[in-house]
C-alpha cells in the first residue's frame, strides 16, 4: 500500500446516471415488499455512496448489510413497543390515556396531555438513536483497510442532548452555539480511526458569527410583525413575512455550513494530523434552487401524464365490470409508485448527491503522512444496527 501523502484532498467520484438507477430500482423494490427492502435500499445506496468518496487514490468502503438492520430494526420495534406499553400503563393509571374519544372539557385537557408526555417520553429515544445510528456508521466504515469507530455513550448524548435543547429554547436560541459544539464535542471525542482518537478543539463562543444571517432573519420576522402591527399594515407584515422566512431558512443552511467548517478545523486526529473544510452557502442553496426546480419540472411532466392517463381510462372503468375497474386501479397506484421512486431517485442525484460533492471536495486533510502509522481497529459489533433510528424515523439521511 502506497505511503499516505503530505496532504489529502477529498474526491468525489460518484456519477448521475448509476446512482439514479440504483436508487430508482431500490426504490421499487422497497414499494413491491412493503417497505422491508428498505433496508437493503440504504444498504446499497451507501456503499456506492461511500465508494465514491476517494481520497489519494484510496475510496471509503461501507461494510454494513440489510439484514443486520433488518433485525436491528425488529428489536427496536419489540423494544419501543414494550417501553411505550408501560408508559401507556402509568397514564392509564393516572386515567389519562390516547385511545378514547373524549367526551367532556376534561378528558380533553387529560388527552393533550396523554400525548405531550408520551412524546416527551420518545424524545430521549430519539437522541439515542441519533448517536447510535452514527456510531454504527462510523463502525462500518473504512479507508483504506481500517476502521472508523465510536466508543459506547447514547445514554451519555441523549441527556446532554436534552439539557442542551432546554438551554437553547430558554433563552430562545441564544446558546445554540452552545448546543451545537458541545454536542458535536461529546461524539467526536468519543470517535476513532484504527487506533488514533479525535479530539475536537475550540470554543462555542467562536461560532456566534456563524449565526449573523440567522439573526438577520429573525430580526426581520418580528420587527416586520411588530412594525406592521403598530402602523396597521398588513403588507408590511406580510413582506416581512416572506422575506423574513426566506433570510432565516438560508440562515440556516449559512449556520450549519460555517459552524460546519469550524468544528472540522478544529479536530485533530491523534494530536497530529488537522483537517480544513470550505464548503460554500451560496453554493449548497444555488444546488437546493436549482434541483428543486428540475426535479419538480420533471415531477410536474410525470403527474401530468399520470393524471392525463387517469382521465383517458376513467370512462372505461366505469363503464367496465368490477374485474377492469380492479385493473385499472392497480395500474393507476402502479403509476403513482413509479412516480414516487422517482421523485426520490431524482431528488437523491440533483440534489443530496451535488452536496456531497462539493463538501467532500472542499475537504484537506494536513499532515496525513501520520496515517502511516495508525493501526488496526478492533470490529465493532453491530448492537441494533440503526434500528432505533429507523423504527423513530430519525435515521432516513444517508
Amino acid at each position: 500500500m502506497p505511503e499516505v501523502q503530505h496532504s489529502i484532498s477529498g474526491e468525489y467520484h460518484g456519477e448521475r446516471k448509476p446512482l439514479f438507477n440504483l436508487a430508482f430500482k431500490t426504490a421499487l423494490l422497497t414499494a413491491i415488499t412493503l417497505g422491508i427492502y428498505r433496508f437493503w435500499a440504504k444498504t446499497r445506496i451507501r456503499k456506492y455512496i461511500w465508494s465514491s468518496v476517494v481520497g489519494q487514490g484510496d475510496a471509503f468502503e461501507y461494510t454494513g448489510t440489510g439484514l443486520e438492520k433488518f433485525i436491528g430494526f425488529l428489536m427496536a420495534i419489540v423494544i419501543l413497543a414494550v417501553y411505550l406499553g408501560i408508559v401507556q400503563m402509568i397514564l392509564f393509571y393516572f386515567g389519562l390515556t390516547l385511545f378514547s374519544e373524549p367526551a367532556t372539557q376534561a378528558e380533553m385537557v387529560g388527552q393533550m396531555l396523554a400525548i405531550y408526555i408520551t412524546f416527551f417520553a420518545v424524545v430521549p429515544l430519539i437522541f439515542f438513536a441519533q448517536y447510535r445510528a452514527r456510531r454504527y456508521k462510523m463502525a462500518r466504515s473504512r479507508w483504506r483497510g481500517v476502521r472508523f469507530g465510536m466508543e459506547n455513550g447514547a445514554w451519555g448524548y441523549a441527556l446532554r442532548a436534552i439539557g442542551h435543547w432546554l438551554l437553547t429554547i430558554v433563552t430562545l436560541g441564544v446558546l445554540l452555539p452552545r448546543q451545537t459544539f458541545s454536542l458535536e464535542k461529546y461524539m467526536a471525542d468519543r470517535t476513532w480511526f484504527g487506533d488514533a482518537k479525535f479530539e475536537q478543539g475550540g470554543n462555542w463562543t467562536r461560532l456566534y458569527p456563524a449565526m449573523k444571517h440567522l439573526a438577520i432573519g429573525l430580526v426581520i420576522l418580528v420587527g416586520g410583525g411588530v412594525l406592521g402591527g403598530v402602523a396597521g399594515s398588513g403588507a408590511i407584515m406580510v413582506i416581512a413575512g416572506i422575506v423574513g422566512y426566506i433570510w432565516v431558512m438560508v440562515g440556516l443552511v449559512s449556520y450549519r455550513v460555517k459552524s460546519f467548517i469550524y468544528l472540522t478545523e478544529h479536530k485533530t486526529l491523534d494530536d497530529t494530523v488537522s483537517f480544513e473544510a470550505a464548503p460554500e452557502t451560496s453554493t449548497i442553496v444555488s444546488t437546493v434552487i436549482v434541483g428543486s426546480l428540475v426535479v419538480g419540472l420533471i415531477m410536474a411532466l410525470v403527474f401530468a401524464v399520470i393524471g392525463a392517463v387517469f382521465s383517458a381510462m376513467m370512462g372505461p372503468m366505469m363503464l367496465g365490470n368490477s374485474g377492469a375497474q380492479v385493473v385499472g386501479v392497480v395500474f393507476l397506484v402502479a403509476l403513482y409508485v413509479l412516480a414516487l421512486a422517482m421523485a426520490g431517485a431524482l431528488s437523491l442525484v440533483w440534489i443530496t448527491q451535488p452536496i456531497i460533492d462539493h463538501i467532500v471536495s472542499s475537504l484537506k486533510v494536513r499532515d496525513a503522512e501520520h496515517l502511516n502509522d495508525i493501526k488496526q481497529r478492533a470490529h465493532d459489533t453491530g448492537a441494533d444496527a440503526e434500528g432505533f433510528a429507523d423504527a423513530l424515523d430519525v435515521g432516513g439521511a444517508i
